[in-house]
């Protein structure tokens, strides 16, 4: 039987970076991974010789070299990487279209407070003194959870402003429906308004390859194709996995990063699965089109956040997809890129669990053709017309995420309920990523360091 001092389910972001903190001190440690692929939520696979990328449209927390208490510079420290070994491309600039009103925003976060005191100037001195609010709360205490909703309401007293500032925030990590955590609004405002989205150079096939050949550098082990079966436990500790194949292996402590439902389920930890699954998940529709046109679309935005009802309606559709609001990505906007022809569009829309799982295997395709058509026709009344000039296409579903991630029900932001301290009713097996509560990418990969200092370095 094989014994390691760490055993990490999951080769997803948080898993490889809890795998590189744990070997670069000298912990015998093997990560496992169902897929053929590392990254998770956010890898890659291939279609007619093109690439196509899964989950990231940017990376959020974008900071400069000199501010070393930024989560992205922390990052670096903590998985001993040079920044210097990476490129960085900064948004172009991204824009919140919301019931026919518009605001620009960057990486510079004056343009945010300038573009709300030229659309909304009765609540341009409210939104600063929201900003101070902001930067007073600590959203890593300990704390009830208490309404962002609420929150943004008491300030800014204006219900429109608010939806609108919820919006890609909500999109880019809010597990829950209708609203979300205080301390998790806080998390996301500074990442995503106040630090801004950027992306490393290349595709996320590179920016992978070097963070698995950073691990295996310091001696970490890595399998493909090795789904976990159960956790095998004794009394009050696990003491290891059991692989599909029947091949049992041992381990002083065992992180999960497969979410809460799945770690239950695998460990039979007793208790309400459904209680923690997360109900948000997104259909996303990639469209190769001449880079000429991608332009003029683009129109010098990274991500279009659109909304077309009067309130924010952040919530599992009942149909296959809600198109009346949604993200569109240009991945070929940001600043420095090399130019991309074909330049690909990505539409990203709420979908049903559900729904798409209840499909009978002949109705699926269709179903997500006509789907598909619908997302791209929704974004066409944002950006304008592209249909026509469309090379390539491809769409993924929510059954599709829970297949290759093994996320409960594609959820792709994890269970509404966290676990901030990573525990489980074992004493060493612990939960990392999404359902600990940190958000993004550069979140999920400190959530797995975090709980290997905490629990596995002490």
């Amino acid at each position: 039987m094989a014994a390691y001092q760490l055993l990490i389910i999951g080769g997803g972001l948080s898993g490889i970076a809890a795998g590189i903190r744990a070997a670069r001190f000298g912990l015998k440690t093997l990560i496992l991974e169902q897929h053929t692929l590392p990254g998770g939520l956010n890898s890659y696979y291939l279609r007619q010789g093109r690439l196509l990328e899964t989950g990231l449209h940017a990376m959020t927390n974008f900071a400069p070299p000199g501010a070393k208490q930024a989560p992205l510079n922390r990052l670096f420290r903590q998985l001993h990487l040079s920044r210097k070994r990476f490129e960085f491309h900064e948004q172009l600039g991204s824009e919140i279209r919301f019931a026919g009103r518009s605001l620009r925003f960057g990486n510079d976060s004056a343009l945010l407070e300038a573009a709300i005191d030229r659309e909304f100037p009765e609540a341009v001195d409210r939104f600063r003194q929201l900003k101070e609010a902001i930067a007073a709360c600590d959203p890593f205490a300990a704390a009830p959870w208490r309404s962002a909703r609420q929150f943004l309401a008491e300030h800014l007293r204006h219900p429109l402003l608010e939806d609108m500032l919820l919006l890609p925030l909500m999109i880019y990590g809010n597990a829950e429906e209708h609203d979300m955590d205080l301390g998790q609004f806080v998390i996301m405002f500074r990442a995503v308004f106040e630090e801004g989205f950027f992306r490393p150079g290349g595709t996320m096939r590179e920016f992978l390859d070097l963070l698995v050949r950073q691990y295996r550098e310091f001696g970490g082990e890595l399998r493909y194709r090795s789904p976990v079966a159960a956790i095998e436990t004794d009394g009050e500790r696990v003491v290891g996995v059991r692989l599909e194949d029947g091949e049992v292996l041992s381990a002083d402590t065992v992180l999960s990063t497969a979410g809460i439902p799945e770690t239950m389920r695998l460990s039979g930890w007793q208790g309400d699965r459904t209680r923690y699954a997360g109900r948000m998940s997104f259909m996303e529709t990639i469209s190769f089109v001449p880079r000429a046109n991608a332009a003029s679309l683009a129109q010098g935005r990274t991500i279009v956040f659109y909304h077309n009802g009067p309130r924010l309606d952040y919530r599992r559709p009942e149909d296959y997809l809600d198109t009346s609001w949604g993200v569109i990505c240009f991945p070929g906007n940001f600043s420095g890129l090399p130019p991309e022809d074909p330049a690909q569009i990505r539409v990203t829309n709420t979908a049903s669990y559900p729904r798409w799982h209840g499909l009978a295997a002949e109705a699926y395709g269709p179903v997500k053709e006509r789907w598909t058509q619908a997302a791209v026709i929704a974004s066409e009344e944002i950006v304008g017309n592209y249909r026509p000039s469309i090379v390539y296409q491809d769409s993924f579903t929510p059954v599709t995420i829970e297949r290759f991630t093994r996320k409960a029900e594609g959820a792709v932001y994890g269970s509404g309920i966290k676990i901030r301290t990573g525990a489980t009713p074992w004493a060493n097996l612990f939960i990392a990523g999404t359902d600990q509560g940190y958000l993004g990418i550069v979140g999920a990969m400190l959530s797995g360091i975090t709980i290997v200092n905490q629990h596995v370095l002490r």
